[in-house]
């Protein structure tokens, strides 16, 4: 595996860090911004909108740019937002720093996948993604405890200079670590955007976003179903989540390993699996064994699936950095759609809604999934490795990228 997808997974790690920290400091942040908790929680919602309707804009501007020059450029927009969120006085300073925040990080997702893709050979992408994806997961797992205990130490305000002084180290090893390539051959907006006429390709992006919806309806009230349907203390749900990071990071791998040859039934097993384990959490929720193991259910079948969505976008689009980007804009849009439906699930019903709603979800998304499953694989369109007349990179990642075929120029 390139080093360089291990540098792009460093960048990932520090932008997911970011975006989670508000969650974990919320009563911290109402108090210094002179907000009410409400009004922090808008912060995250205009996170999600920045990073679903922005990124692909800012995807536009920098996709004429060589790779490596396109990620500086988006740590340097997410540094300039994020410093201002640490250095804010009011709410309204803070709000456009989420905002700018946002979009940096859909945009910087984008172009790193797209990168994932041109750094290795057709049969390891998919191992390669998750590579790349486990920066998201273990932001879930590390990032987020993390920011939580320096914003509750040393004030929240230090959180977001922390992760300033990850996103620097991530983008100096980016600097010294992503070998320099050319713009991508070909591209242009009207090159990468003609692959959007495609149907499979906008019935693959649904598939996502109800994967992802199905995953959060149930996430984003872990807390209070846990403490308030299965009686665990406010104390343990900590370590819980903890628990359920560490099996989205086994997840993430394995699904990493099956992506490339089985993409669609892998995402078929997942759908059916994250059904049962939603399912079996709504029906279980009061019973604390079965309750945890179906949590963690979730967690291995969840988000986990990136791999195998990046893996079928990317054959049924291109590989290019637009259509990452609205990908993951289709993410987004999942994880805006699992919370807030489960939170009007919870004011209609009960706490044990949200588990059944993601249930729902998961089955319309395995509808998406199972009348492709017997037709042929498209090829990976935009994907396929240049026949002749460039030579191997391996300046810049340690002679690792063997099997890359890329001008080393940047134009």
């Amino acid at each position: 595996m390139p080093r360089a997808v291990y540098v792009l997974a460093l960048g990932i790690f520090a932008m997911v860090t970011s975006e989670f920290a508000v969650a974990g400091l919320m009563p911290q942040m109402a108090a210094g911004l002179h907000a009410t908790v409400p009004q922090i929680g808008y912060l995250i919602t205009a996170f999600a909108a920045a990073m679903a309707l922005g990124g692909p804009v800012l995807t536009v501007a920098v996709m004429k740019l060589p790779p490596r020059t396109a990620l500086l450029v988006l740590f340097a927009v997410f540094l300039a937002g994020n410093v201002l969120a640490a250095t804010a006085t009011g709410y309204a300073t803070m709000l456009v720093a989420r905002v700018v925040t946002g979009v940096a990080s859909q945009a910087f997702f984008g172009v790193a996948i797209s990168l994932c893709a041109r750094l290795t050979r057709p049969e390891i992408r998919g191992g390669a993604i998750a590579v790349a994806m486990n920066g998201l997961t273990l932001g879930t797992l590390l990032g987020l405890p993390l920011s939580t205990l320096i914003g509750e130490r040393l004030g929240w305000r230090a959180a977001f200079w922390a992760v300033s002084a990850l996103a620097l180290a991530a983008a100096a090893a980016t600097a010294a670590g992503v070998p320099r390539l050319a713009a991508t051959p070909g591209g242009g907006l009207r090159a990468e955007a003609g692959v959007f006429a495609r149907p499979r390709l906008w019935l693959a992006l649904v598939t996502s976003t109800l994967i992802i919806g199905a995953t959060f309806s149930a996430f984003s009230y872990f807390n209070p179903i846990l403490t308030g349907l299965t009686g665990f203390s406010a104390g343990t749900v900590p370590l819980l989540l903890i628990a359920y990071g560490a099996a989205t990071v086994v997840g993430n791998t394995v699904v990493g390993r099956f992506a490339d040859r089985h993409t669609l039934p892998v995402l078929a097993v997942g759908l059916v699996l994250g059904l049962l384990f939603l399912a079996g959490f709504a029906l279980f929720a009061e019973v604390p064994a079965p309750a945890v193991v179906c949590m963690l259910g979730i967690g291995l079948v969840g988000v986990t699936m990136n791999p195998a969505m990046v893996t079928r976008v990317q054959r049924e689009g291109n590989a290019g950095p637009l259509v990452n980007t609205v990908h993951s804009s289709f993410i987004t849009l999942g994880v805006i759609l699992g919370s807030s439906l489960g939170a009007v699930a919870i004011d209609l019903w009960s706490l044990r809604a949200p588990l059944w709603l993601g249930a729902g979800l998961a089955a319309v998304g395995l509808l998406t999934v199972l009348p492709e499953l017997g037709r042929p694989g498209r090829a990976p369109a935009g994907m396929e490795e240049p026949a002749t007349g460039v030579e191997e990179v391996a300046t810049g990642v340690g002679g690792e990228a063997a099997g890359l075929r890329e001008p080393v120029r940047e134009s």
